[in-house]
């Protein structure tokens, strides 16, 4: 019997026609695998499957998933990270698990950007959410001043200030953020020359996410990114403490956010 695949036109495009065939023909295809969004194990043979192609600068992997949870696609990754997902794939050398919170490498004398993931009540329901604060003030570009232009900054690219967590944020044109693998990789920032998107931020190493804050964000196709600045929110050990702090810093002025949908898995 053959498989149910499903074979986007871009990955056809990447992997050739002829190794498209031999896939929808069950050649080339697995008789299992655990599906590369939420990690469980999938059957082809079974129920429609996707076709996920990570494509770095050197290397291409080709990975499952359950059509459920994403379409087949194309996802551009760096070659660290793809490297990362094969060790993960194959088992061999795993690289270790990310902290909850992981940080850009810096520049001497430079803030970083600081990234916690949580899933918040907004309303009556669960939502993903990551948390951006940097780790000092941060200057407008080609400026030096001591002030902090870390939330100006946000809301002129479209980021809107949270004055009450009880309604969603708006959806963020351009902007998205990249989970791959089941891990989160980056945050995403449109061009306006409409090219492909930039990293907004992006972790050294792929950071690992909770079943749960996985499960939220594929069910919703989105997360809600929150962001402040510097000493407002903290490193919280608990979903509640970092609530907590979210609030506080919204009703202090101090919190903006946007819904961004998800890239990639």
């Amino acid at each position: 019997m053959s498989p149910m695949l499903d074979v986007s036109d871009d990955v056809r495009a990447e992997i050739g026609d002829e190794e498209a065939e031999r896939l929808l023909a069950g050649e080339n295809a697995p008789s299992s695998y655990d599906c590369t969004s939420c990690r469980t194990p999938g059957n082809p043979e079974q129920e429609r499957t996707s076709t996920v192609l990570f494509v770095g600068d050197e290397t291409a992997v080709l990975a499952f998933a359950h059509a459920s949870c994403i379409p087949s696609q194309v996802v551009s990754v760096s070659e660290e990270q793809l490297r990362g997902a094969v060790r993960s794939i194959t088992g061999e050398s795993p690289s270790p698990a990310a902290p909850a919170a992981s940080e850009l490498k810096p520049a001497p004398g430079q803030a970083v950007l600081g990234v916690t993931c949580g899933q918040i009540l907004i309303g009556e329901e669960l939502h993903a959410a990551i948390v951006v604060e940097p780790t000092g003030p941060i200057a407008r570009p080609g400026t030096e001043g001591p002030g902090d232009d870390f939330l100006p900054l946000l809301i002129e690219a479209g980021f809107l200030p949270v004055t009450d967590l009880a309604n969603q944020p708006a959806t963020l044109p351009g902007w998205s953020v990249l989970l791959a693998m089941g891990q989160l990789h980056a945050v995403l920032q449109g061009q306006q020359s409409g090219g492909q998107p930039v990293a907004w931020w992006q972790a050294h190493q792929p950071l690992t996410v909770t079943d749960g804050w996985r499960a939220s964000a594929n069910q919703r196709q989105s997360v809600v990114v929150f962001a402040a600045p510097s000493g407002s929110i903290g490193q919280q050990p608990r979903e509640d403490l970092l609530r907590d702090a979210l609030e506080k810093a919204a009703a202090g002025g101090l919190l903006v956010a946007a819904t961004m949908p998800l890239a990639g898995t």
